[in-house]
């Protein structure tokens, strides 16, 4: 369904700022029917399968009526697990970012009770928590219920299925009767049917049908691949898939920022999004991308959650997603308008047990692959390279350069000759190099018995230089080198993003221990020295100039 934009629901204007600032383009269907029915402060039943954006739908409206002149408990939110618990505690304070003050404090079992106690103790507006730990603290009377206006049960029917009826009952006995309580639920089983009657005041049914877990259109599969080889085997998939458009999701920031720096080293159009980059930057990326200028975005979940993209052909995880929630969320992506999408997702060790855990929720197999070979993607890559070549001759006059092929003739060389030579010089110009990963002297899993362990022991993969074409380059000296901490990656950002470059305008970067070399594009490289004046990198100011030799480098260090 359509849905109106979040400015439209009725929230104030800090939590629509919050939710721009996150990253929310539009609301999700439960989102846009709960929350205007949740501000009037009605009770209400929503019906939504998980993986449908519930927790802003009642985290907002709450978040709207919190008065934060009064440092005492004014919601409650109830969870099934102490994992959702923490994850809603975090929603509410990402969502509540705007709001200064704001105290939301978790509480659940299996972490220390000093702790909550004097959180509790020191004063929150909103507490989340497990049933059997939020009832300690009730008969303790370490939580002061006695200003609970708001209510929210999340997933109540997973709660009665784990067997927390009597408990969520006397729990809800002890609040104030005068209160919104709001009801989240998959299903209307009778135990939540039951709990409504008893504790709810004619709530108001929010529905959303339940869609598909995943779309029919994607493709599944996974790929087994050690930390180390990761960087080697996502830019083997991106080199076969050639992917129009296509998100790298990452379960941290770092691994965010380590994989954008590896795939600009190697020459790939990307950029990332994480909880540190800014509004204005996140909708700089986020531009460039809908255009095509970056053709692979790097993201974290929250970073991408409200992205509303057309046209992605490939979701890479290159880290597995804790929740299948999250991978419902991330691999819904592509395969959108009934196009065909691809989901590959990179799996190691026990990972495989949580893969398996995905495959039963979504009810959905996930094909295993292997990684491709190097000679798979050398392949795939030299009918790329035939086909652009054969499109020019059908296409372009090329007569141009008649004189130069009359002259190679009458050296006695063959018209298969010069082909020959002019393809692997295409090749060498366009190509990278490739390193060689365990994986790639590894038989193949459906060959091994499960948990046996390869013959051969894995060895490092060597280091690449970055893809790029070196002809007409102009070398340019940069002060900051190994002892400053920079990489390869950052420079190449840095670059990118401060001077607007065209892709394929930075070559070669080699790294020495007090200075680097970067190699540019000689038409860019008179701008670039005058684009980067006075940017600092890591923090440090430095100097890129002409590199003019060995004699010219040691300028500049102490700036």
């Amino acid at each position: 369904m359509d849905t109106p934009p979040f400015s439209e629901l009725g929230l104030p204007e800090e939590l629509l700022a919050a939710v721009e600032s996150l990253g929310f383009e539009r609301p999700s269907p439960i989102q846009a029917l709960s929350i205007p029915v949740a501000l009037t402060g009605s009770d209400m039943l929503g019906l939504s399968q998980t993986g449908s954006g519930k927790t802003a739908a009642f985290a907002l409206p709450v978040l709207a009526k919190i008065n934060l002149q009064t440092y005492a408990p004014q919601a409650l939110m109830v969870c099934p697990t102490r994992e959702l618990a923490v994850q809603v505690c975090e929603e509410v304070h990402r969502l509540g970012a705007k709001m200064r003050g704001l105290r939301a404090v978790p509480v659940y079992g299996g972490a220390p009770m000093d702790r909550q106690l004097r959180a509790l103790r020191d004063g929150a507006h909103i507490v989340v928590g497990t049933p059997g730990r939020l009832l300690d603290h009730v008969r303790r009377g370490s939580f002061d219920t006695s200003q609970i206006a708001h209510v929210v049960l999340d997933e109540a029917d997973r709660m009665l299925d784990l067997g927390f009826r009597e408990e969520m009952e006397e729990m809800l006995a002890a609040l104030p009767k005068e209160r919104q309580t709001l009801f989240f639920s998959a299903t209307m089983s009778p135990g939540v049917k039951r709990l409504i009657e008893h504790f709810g005041r004619d709530p108001k049914t929010v529905k959303v049908e339940q869609k598909a877990m995943t779309v029919s259109t994607i493709d599944q599969s996974c790929i087994e691949v050690r930390e180390r080889s990761k960087v080697e085997v996502i830019s083997r998939l991106l080199d076969m898939e050639a992917p129009k458009l296509a998100i790298i999701f990452c379960n941290t920031k770092r691994a965010v920022d380590e994989c954008t720096e590896a795939l600009l080293a190697r020459g790939y159009s990307a950029d990332r999004l994480h909880g540190d980059i800014t509004q204005q930057m996140r909708e700089r990326v986020l531009k460039r991308f809908r255009d095509g200028i970056i053709e692979v975005l790097v993201a974290t979940d929250v970073a991408a959650r409200g992205l509303d993209v057309e046209d992605i052909e490939a979701v890479f995880n290159y880290d597995l997603p804790q929740d299948p929630e999250d991978y419902v969320h991330r691999i819904g992506r592509t395969g959108r308008a009934g196009r065909s999408g691809r989901a590959v997702s990179f799996v190691f060790g026990r990972e495989i047990h949580r893969l398996e855990m995905i495959e039963r929720y979504t009810r959905h197999p996930i094909r295993r692959e292997r990684v491709p070979s190097q000679e798979q993607v050398e392949g795939k890559l030299a009918d790329q390279l035939f086909e652009e070549v054969k499109e020019r001759l059908t296409e372009s006059k090329f007569n141009s350069y008649q004189d130069q092929m009359d002259r190679l003739l009458e050296q006695g060389f063959t018209p298969t000759d010069v082909a020959s030579v002019l393809f692997t010089m295409l090749r060498e110009s366009s190509g990278r190099e490739f390193g060689e990963i365990a994986e790639d002297r590894e038989e193949p899993r459906e060959r091994r018995r499960p948990g046996e362990r390869p013959v051969r022991e894995p060895r490092e993969p060597r280091e690449r230089a970055p893809r790029g074409d070196d002809a007409d380059m102009t070398p340019l000296f940069f002060s900051l080198g190994k002892m400053h901490g920079v990489r390869p990656g950052e420079i190449v950002g840095m670059l990118y993003n401060e001077a607007g470059l065209p892709q394929g305008s930075i070559g070669h970067i080699k790294l020495f221990d007090k200075h680097s070399r970067i190699d540019v594009r000689s038409e860019h490289a008179e701008r670039l020295l005058q684009v980067v004046k006075g940017i600092k990198l890591r923090g440090r100011p430095f100097i890129l100039d002409y590199d003019r030799g060995p004699g010219d480098r040691t300028r500049g260090h102490g700036r």
